[in-house]
């Protein structure tokens, strides 16, 4: 069992040399704290640059309590939810051009910046191709041809991956749609099946919406793939395949980069797997859709 703190811990101070109002808030609340309370106050006070990248699960893990004991806290602190605490922490502890690229400076120059985006990319495939689990990618492509309807479902940046990946399985001859509405997602969910597979594209695993609809298509009885970054995340609970990515970005930017491309890769080699797993069919479907695509050019 996880001993209490006893004693407030150290403050730390944000680059300007200002305290965080978040930390600075946790400090006011010490004393009407219980053990859990005390045990996640005490952790985000003293990583609190960990905190920024890091899941809503991996924190719990981390101080020995649950999701909803890290919610709770949060809500106390005045914040929404977990995501907002991590934002505010990030606005004031993290330096502003980080919020563009990671990797940035704010002197870079244009050949400095294209350098460094091209590296960090780069990167990232790399990571995420060692990070994919074969297996995991195998069984994906054996429940989506099992399936008699493939559903695909993304939020935010994750739509335009999620519609691309609709895009690329009728181009195959799959019986797939898209939906990217948040309570259009809930409803299509509820009423899927055991003839239903769901792929969930969610860089963080922890956004109610995506969430939420992978959890009522589980609880519907469809099969739930999902790709998400690697790491500890709630939606990997109601998942049968995680395809994971190895993206370095955190998820306080407003828009994802390196986790596009990452997330385009593995769409691209399950898409690629599932062409080959059926190749007659594949490739008749794909001359046929060429010479409707022909109709469509001068």
């Amino acid at each position: 069992m996880k001993q209490q703190p006893s004693r407030k811990p150290a403050r730390t101070e944000a680059p300007h040399g200002q305290i965080s109002a978040v930390l600075a808030r946790i400090e006011t609340l010490w004393p009407s704290l219980g053990p859990v309370g005390r045990r996640i106050a005490e952790f985000i006070v003293t990583h609190p640059q960990d905190v920024v990248h890091m899941s809503v699960s991996e924190v719990a893990e981390r101080t020995g309590s649950s999701e909803g004991s890290i919610v709770g806290f949060c809500k106390n602190l005045g914040a929404t939810g977990f995501q907002q605490i991590k934002i505010t922490l990030a606005q004031e502890i993290v330096q502003p051009v980080q919020f563009i690229h990671e990797d940035l400076e704010p002197g870079d120059k244009a050949e400095a910046t294209i350098r460094k985006i091209f590296q960090s990319n780069v990167q990232t495939l790399h990571d995420t191709q060692a990070a994919l689990d074969v297996k995991a990618m195998e069984k994906a492509v054996r429940l989506i041809k099992k399936a008699k309807r493939v559903e695909i479902y993304g939020i935010g940046s994750a739509a335009t991956i999620a519609e691309d990946a609709h895009y690329r399985m009728l181009r195959i001859g799959l019986d797939a749609k898209v939906v990217v509405d948040s309570h259009v997602q809930a409803i299509s969910a509820s009423l899927t099946g055991r003839d239903v597979a769901v792929l969930t594209i969610s860089h963080s695993g922890s956004t109610h919406e995506t969430v939420t609809a992978t959890r009522l298509a589980k609880e519907a009885g469809a099969t739930t793939i999902c790709i998400t970054n690697l790491g500890k995340s709630p939606i990997q609970a109601f998942c049968d395949v995680l395809l994971f990515t190895m993206a370095r970005e955190t998820s306080f930017r407003t828009e994802a980069m390196t986790s596009r491309l990452a997330q385009l890769a593995i769409i691209d080699a399950l898409i690629a797997c599932l062409a080959l797993s059926d190749y007659e069919r594949s490739v008749r479907t794909l001359r046929q859709t060429f010479d409707v695509l022909s109709l469509k050019r001068y």
